[in-house]
């Protein structure tokens, strides 16, 4: 009679961890949940990021043949302000803690969106002024109408608190993720135990 009410606890348990493993399962695929409207965010991170680097390179070979001609050593060092800055779109993309805690404009959207319209302007003003190659020409059009086109969409974003929004739940997407490492701890103990009761059996 003993030996059966024991067998009964020990299935009576088993059942419950099972029953609880379908739970912790359901949870944990619910907190991995990935959110819209920051995969739409990031995919927007990656275009302006494209846009800034193709800035980047038409202003270096347009700056290389500034200094190789000779005639045009104030428009090379302008292409050469005009790198740096696009390189540091670039770098405000990724949203690196230092640099917002040093700029801290950039943590705001209509920030970040008029510095990039302000090296979109650049680009296409200083190809305009001064490119001769026809690929130089086309090259700068596509690259300043992109990261243009990217900077007012940013302006127009964080007037409407988008940016705000994103940070919010970013915070919650970090502390869901904590979450599902924590149950996913909890289930591999849960898993340590069932392996202690079959083996009692």
């Amino acid at each position: 009679m003993h030996t059966m009410s024991q067998s009964e606890n020990q299935s009576a348990a088993q059942e419950g961890l099972e029953g609880g493993q379908i739970d912790a399962e359901l949870r944990t695929k619910y907190l991995k949940r990935t959110d819209p409207f920051l995969v739409v965010c990031r995919c927007f991170s990656v275009v302006t990021i494209l846009s800034a680097l193709l800035c980047v390179v038409v202003n270096v070979l347009s700056a290389i043949d500034s200094f190789k001609n000779g005639e045009n050593i104030f428009d090379g060092i302008l292409r050469c302000y005009a790198v740096l800055i696009a390189l540091f779109v670039v770098v405000a993309e990724t949203e690196w803690e230092r640099i917002q805690r040093f700029w801290i404009i950039l943590q705001y959207w209509v920030g970040r969106g008029m510095l990039q319209i302000f090296v979109a302007v650049m680009t296409k003003a200083l190809s305009a002024a001064t490119a001769k190659k026809t690929y130089l020409i086309l090259l700068s059009e596509i690259a300043s109408y992109m990261l243009l086109a990217c900077g007012v969409v940013y302006v127009i974003a964080g007037l409407l608190c988008c940016g705000c929004l994103k940070r919010s739940r970013l915070s919650k997407a970090v502390s869901r993720e904590q979450t599902a490492r924590d149950l996913e701890e909890l289930e591999r103990r849960r898993e340590e135990l069932r392996g202690l009761l079959l083996e009692r059996e």
